[in-house]
């Protein structure tokens, strides 16, 4: 009989927390559940912006005992494909003791990641998605070939991982089905070998509340949240509630270090109320460390005035930092508060003001030599 050991839950670099954010990954060995089980939830995007695969193999090592049965249960818009490749790896090389799981939602990079398991188990009312690999580019036109040769490169990864899973799958119709963008049902995904048994299940809602992650896609189902109707607006304060509103945002946002967000957190709600207010002050709070971590925290009063939730923001940060072609990390690791001060960059030479120079001296030379 293996070893008990005890659950780990992680959710931040270098730190154990209690996850209380909208996504969660928590590894459970046994001890808590069925004896001779490890059961790793991966609830949430994959990569940076989540569970990075890196997190997902260490942590794994870290409680498995090489007997056990290892259940990896996915609810999760996908993420980084190869971060996804990785986790499918790492599944496979468990051998017959992987177990996957779809408990809601496996899409993008996560139906790639679950299906390294050697068992598939879906849920009778989950979703699984498969589409083509898409990703954000700038430069030249030769830049721009490249980056689609990568993705072409990337696809044939996409088909091994889905053939290495369901080898008996007709190639053509997969591709078709990848390039539509398609939304399989349990007995869908059965039916073409992605999955081995469907169970019942509950009736599925938005991944952990990411409407605004579903909305990348094109054809995602309303049932997970991507076309979710406006919610309906409040009662217009009373003007005896407006100013301990107001004082209750200035109050909040001083204990919580966003003074500067005041005048974005009563615009955008409009002081609704108590709990309107309270709400956003909690949202602000986050959107100001998604900013800093990805060191543009000048936006973070943009964002808030716009009521973005946080997924949104890490959408908008995200295209923002790979649009700048600049290579900038984005630090997933908790706040540290002494930083050192950034140094400052060194001057860029005027490239144009050089070239016009060297032109002025040239024709003085050339009228000099005339005379």
């Amino acid at each position: 009989m293996s070893k008990a050991v005890a659950p780990v839950v992680y959710n931040q670099a270098g730190k154990k927390v209690q996850v209380k954010a909208e996504h969660w990954y928590h590894i459970q060995a046994s001890g808590e559940a069925e004896q001779g089980v490890i059961e790793v939830y991966v609830y949430g995007e994959i990569g940076a912006w989540g569970i990075t695969a890196n997190q997902f193999v260490q942590d794994l090592r870290a409680v498995d005992d090489g007997t056990s049965q290892v259940i990896a249960a996915f609810n999760s818009p996908g993420g980084d494909l190869f971060d996804g490749l990785a986790i499918h790896n790492a599944l496979a090389r468990l051998g017959e003791r992987a177990v996957g799981r779809i408990d809601a939602l496996a899409a993008s990079a996560a139906s790639v990641a679950v299906c390294g398991a050697h068992r598939v188990v879906m849920a009778g009312n989950a979703i699984m998605m498969i589409h083509n690999p898409w990703t954000w580019a700038a430069g030249d036109a030769e830049g721009l070939r490249h980056v689609a040769d990568v993705l072409d490169q990337t696809l044939e990864a996409i088909v091994a991982a889905y053939k290495a899973k369901a080898p008996d799958i007709d190639e053509v119709e997969l591709r078709r089905l990848i390039d539509a963008e398609t939304w399989l049902t349990a007995n869908e995904a059965k039916t073409l070998g992605l999955v081995d048994e469907v169970t019942t299940g509950v009736e599925v809602k938005a991944c952990l509340g990411q409407g605004q992650a579903m909305k990348r896609f094109r054809n995602a189902p309303a049932s997970l949240g991507a076309d979710k109707p406006a919610p309906t607006k409040p009662e217009p304060v009373t003007a005896e509630d407006a100013p301990a509103l107001a004082l209750l945002i200035t109050q909040g946002c001083k204990e919580a270090g966003i003074s500067n967000l005041v005048e974005p957190i009563i615009s955008s709600t409009k002081l609704a109320s108590e709990a309107v207010v309270k709400a956003a002050i909690g949202q602000a709070k986050q959107i100001h460390t998604l900013c800093v971590a990805a060191r543009l925290p000048e936006l973070a009063t943009e964002y808030v005035t716009a009521g973005l939730d946080t997924t949104a923001v890490r959408a908008r940060l995200f295209e923002k930092v790979v649009g700048t072609g600049q290579g900038i990390e984005i630090d997933n690791s908790l706040p540290i508060n002494d930083d050192p001060a950034s140094k400052p960059a060194a001057k860029q030479p005027d490239v144009h003001n050089i070239y016009a120079a060297r032109r002025a001296a040239q024709t003085g030379h050339s009228a000099a030599n005339r005379r």
